[in-house]
């Protein structure tokens, strides 16, 4: 129970309405009690010959009327108490999603999306039961059953305590199988996880899948996975598949008792037969506690198993935080310089970034060249603080970024990443970010990125809905329709990581012609393979294992003969013989 200050604020803030509802679910059990003592006068006077037809109305009348006054109260305790389960469910996923955005892009290479998943639904589920049905169960085993063995001992104290000889083993089983279950649905948790993770992965790839023929190898590793997951549902189902029926075992011994016991006490009329009758209506009432006990165990089991997870993922903080103290704001955005930076994805692991120095000026434009793998994109990344440098600095005018906000910093930075995604909805709302945006900035955005004539082809314009990831649009139309999600803002920074990478040679002249003009205005940082994107740069970094191993502008490093050269030669062959 560690984990349960995550849902002590709602049993709080609705204390009021929770008391109602548990005082609501008293009274119906209350109400139920009443039913046999009906039952009791109505054998006893059938018994003595003394019943009537007024005398059955009467007694008819009375279980109706109990009805009646239970459905009402039974709506109000199930609108107070399983409402409040819903709450705690609705705050709990929008605390958990709230926090997940929060960390870092460390975490994120860790974790499991189908993991995150199962979180957010099936966990999520196992709280609101254990909040809801969980506390309507512990209510009617502790209330329900105390009512009804003081209604039993009134009838007789010594038949009733016959029957309350099981107890203590219902206690101790209850306690032993509790522990287990627990255990046993932390493994299927962790189950459900993979099969999340795998079933996403397979429709996110469906089209891999289809390419290469792989839906048999596909089957078998959901299989292989579902096999997994049965197993450990079926060690969950072997616990719980004993556990109840011996709480049912302990009740019909308890029946025997009644039965034999009670029996002869009716014969020697030490009670009536509407007592006997009454008293075995009590124990059938007291079935449901029992059940209830073992029930109540199983739902808070889950709960605080599947909470147990959720308050993991709480207690994970962002390595990459807002400043404690940040830097007096007295920027403009402009200059950026990298002093001895280096990076390393984990701790151990060789180095991604090496000794990176440099200084680009406001309105200037850098360009970063380098084979797969250099760093080029691990270089853009740690500007907005994507990941934080492992050892040296970066400082945008004069300020170490790690002392500036992040909203701050990276509102002030466009960024177009070399693999773009597009959320599943308009080209409008993946433009702006369904911000509120003027119709002339977006259609300006739209012209810049080359993208304008596109949208007009589509029949619904910007209007048009790009599906999951962008599936309708081709690879260059996505890259043209970041760029202009970067450019609509205007930023005074734009990160550019090879923004012509999937786009045709008339359309990535168009790209390359807007960055050339608009990097009079802003500090632009521009990765690329292919060169003639640089080749307008004030300067361009050759870039080599996550190290700088040449700087210069074009015309210097064609002159110097390296690789820059050696490539730029290369693709333009390649232009001009394509």
């Amino acid at each position: 129970m560690r984990s349960f200050y995550l849902i002590k604020p709602y049993f709080y803030q609705r204390k009021t309405l929770i008391l109602a509802g548990v005082l609501c679910l008293m009274g119906v059990d209350t109400l139920q009690l009443f039913i046999p003592r009906v039952i009791k006068w109505a054998v006893d006077d059938l018994t003595l010959f003394q019943a009537d037809t007024q005398a059955l109305l009467v007694y008819a009348g009375y279980i109706l009327g109990i009805a009646l006054m239970m459905a009402v109260l039974r709506f109000i305790w199930r609108r107070f108490l399983l409402g409040t389960s819903r709450v705690v469910e609705e705050g709990l996923r929008n605390r958990l999603f709230a926090h997940i955005q929060t960390l870092s892009a460390s975490y994120f290479d860790r974790a499991k999306t189908g993991d995150l998943m199962a979180l957010a639904s099936n966990d999520l589920n196992n709280i609101r039961m254990a909040v809801g049905m969980g506390l309507v169960a512990l209510t009617d085993a502790i209330y329900l059953g105390s009512a009804a063995i003081g209604f039993m001992a009134y009838i007789n104290v010594k038949l009733t305590l016959f029957t309350l000889i099981p107890m203590p083993l219902v206690v101790w089983f209850t306690q032993s199988f509790g522990r287990k279950i627990h255990r046993r649905y932390l493994r299927v948790q962790e189950t459900f996880s993979d099969l999340t993770e795998l079933a996403r992965e397979s429709f996110a790839g469906i089209r891999v899948v289809k390419a290469y023929n792989r839906r048999g190898d596909e089957a078998r590793r959901m299989d292989a996975v579902s096999r997994a997951y049965i197993e450990k549902n079926m060690g969950l189902v072997r616990i719980i598949g004993f556990f109840f029926p011996m709480m049912l075992f302990f009740n019909n011994l308890s029946m025997v008792a009644v039965l034999f016991l009670g029996g002869r006490q009716t014969i020697t009329a030490v009670i009536t037969p509407g007592d006997l009758v009454a008293f075995i209506s009590y124990l059938n009432l007291l079935t449901w506690p029992m059940m209830a006990l073992g029930w109540v165990t199983n739902l808070v089991q889950r709960g605080t198993a599947s909470l147990d997870r959720i308050n993991a993922i709480l207690r994970v903080g962002p390595e990459i935080a807002d400043p404690p103290m940040p830097a007096p704001h007295t920027r403009r955005f402009g200059e950026i310089a990298f002093e001895n930076v280096g990076f390393s994805f984990e701790k151990g692991q060789a180095p991604a970034l090496s000794q990176i120095r440099f200084r680009i000026r406001p309105g200037e434009m850098l360009g970063i060249a380098g084979p797969q793998g250099s760093g080029k994109t691990t270089l853009l990344r740690l500007i907005p603080r994507i990941y934080d440098v492992t050892s040296g600095s970066i400082c945008i005018d004069g300020v170490d970024i790690r002392q500036i906000p992040l909203k701050e910093l990276r509102s002030a930075i466009g960024f177009v990443s070399q693999e773009p995604f597009l959320f599943s909805g308009s080209i409008r709302e993946n433009i702006t970010l369904e911000k509120d945006i003027d119709e002339s900035m977006l259609v300006s955005a739209a012209k810049a990125a080359a993208l304008y004539d596109t949208i007009l082809s589509f029949p619904d314009g910007f209007d048009t809905l790009v599906g999951e990831k962008g599936v309708v649009l081709s690879g260059g139309q996505k890259q043209r329709v970041i760029l202009a999600r970067a450019l609509i803002y205007d930023p005074p920074i734009l990160l550019l990581d090879d923004p012509i990478g999937q786009t045709d040679t008339k359309t990535a002249a168009a790209i390359i012609e807007t960055i050339r003009s608009i990097s009079r205005e802003k500090t632009v940082i521009i990765a690329s393979h292919r060169l003639s994107a640089l080749r307008y740069a004030d300067r361009i970094l050759v870039m080599d294992n996550g190290r700088i191993t040449d700087i210069g502008t074009h015309e210097a490093l064609l002159d110097r003969g390296g690789y820059y050269a050696k490539t730029y030669s290369l693709q333009r062959f390649e232009q001009i013989r394509g």
